[in-house]
């Protein structure tokens, strides 16, 4: 809460000082000594932040939020390595969740149906093989991510650009309450921070900091996603890449990665074998103990192909079958286009038929009458 003080800053004064409390008992010019600006050494000296702090501290009561410091045993020790890590995390919900193996998954808010689909499976896919999966809650490809795993009853993790108690993107209020309920919410923004442009790339680096590797599924050439990318290279991070069509500006950012030495990603496994040799013992001992658990669950860590969808083998009608064979799940299709494709079905026959689809997860509807299938 001290005004000018960055993360490098704190980090330099805590190693001096060695604990927060020697830090507030140091003189100015001790402080000045150990790299604090003379307006943050006036700062700390005097005190003066503490009533914010305890505003801060009512806050988080009030909202259900842990305070996780950069000495805590449950900050994530790939995290604290970095060149810049938080001083301290705001969390809400499952804060062992900040332990285990993270993958993130990240990408543009403004995907193709094909980029949805692909992040939604796949992060499904891989929170069956025992990682957790970290994005942003952003709209686009960071939400399609977080819903595959809440899906699938992964375990995933937000990272915030705002305070822990603040839903950006407002659309996303049901599924920020679903993670806290789930899976966690952190971020290095006090309470009741505002969601302004400058923090998302900051946040980025903790995506990426708390992770083995980063998965870009779509994005631009210069979008926060490559930002992310970049980061996880700094930090000696693996980063893999979903190629998408050469002719889609949204692909630009995954395609170029790969050409850059990125790695290529059709499924699952393609993640999982990249991973150190710990990092995959660590993912079979979990499936291990997930089966012993429970042993009518599915070991997607055996080789088995874990996968989202549904049993398409269930009894559905000749119009609903004929409406699957014709939509593909790379694009959307309008109602209208739908109709004309296939024949001797009307128009109320071809609404129900894709009403049952979505019920059965097999189908999406998208705005503007637009139907995609699920991959």
């Amino acid at each position: 809460m001290v005004p000018g003080l960055g993360d490098r800053t704190c980090g330099r004064l805590l190693e001096r000082f060695r604990t927060p409390q020697a830090v507030f008992r140091a003189s100015r010019t001790d402080l000045e000594a150990a790299g604090a600006s003379g307006a943050a050494a006036q700062s700390i000296a005097s005190g003066v932040t503490f009533d914010d702090a305890v505003a801060q501290q009512e806050k988080m009561i009030a909202a259900g939020a842990l305070l996780v410091t950069i000495g805590d045993p449950r900050y994530p020790q790939m995290l604290r390595d970095i060149f810049d890590p938080p001083t301290v995390l705001f969390a809400r919900g499952r804060v062992e969740l900040l332990q285990p193996v993270a993958l993130g998954v990240v990408g543009t808010r403004r995907p193709t149906p094909y980029g949805l689909a692909v992040a939604e499976r796949l992060s499904a896919d891989l929170a069956h093989a025992g990682l957790t999966i970290v994005s942003g809650m952003a709209r686009g490809i960071d939400t399609a991510a977080h819903r595959g795993v809440l899906a699938a009853g992964g375990d995933t993790v937000a990272v915030l650009g705002c305070g822990v108690d603040v839903v950006y993107p407002s659309e996303n209020r049901k599924l920020a309450a679903e993670i806290v309920g789930r899976g966690l919410v952190v971020s290095e923004f006090p309470m009741g921070s505002t969601a302004f442009p400058q923090n998302f790339p900051i946040r980025n680096r903790i995506i990426s900091g708390i992770s083995v590797g980063v998965l870009v599924v779509e994005g631009a050439q210069y979008s926060g996603s490559a930002i992310t990318a970049r980061l996880a290279l700094d930090q000696g991070r693996e980063v893999f890449a979903v190629p998408g069509n050469i002719t889609s500006k949204s692909s630009w950012g995954p395609n170029l990665l790969i050409k850059q030495g990125a790695k290529l990603v059709q499924d699952w496994n393609d993640v999982v074998v990249e991973l150190p040799p710990e990092t995959r013992r660590h993912l079979i001992d979990k499936g291990r103990n997930k089966l012993l658990a429970d042993s009518g669950a599915v070991a997607s860590s055996g080789g088995g192909q874990a996968s989202l969808l549904v049993d398409s083998g269930a009894e559905i009608g000749p119009a609903a079958r004929k409406a699957l064979e014709k939509l593909p799940v790379d694009a959307a299709v309008h109602l209208d286009d739908l109709l004309q494709t296939i024949e001797d079905t009307s128009p109320s026959e071809l609404i129900a038929a894709l009403f049952e689809l979505e019920m059965l997860g097999l189908v999406r509807q998208l705005p503007g009458k637009n139907f995609v299938k699920v991959w």
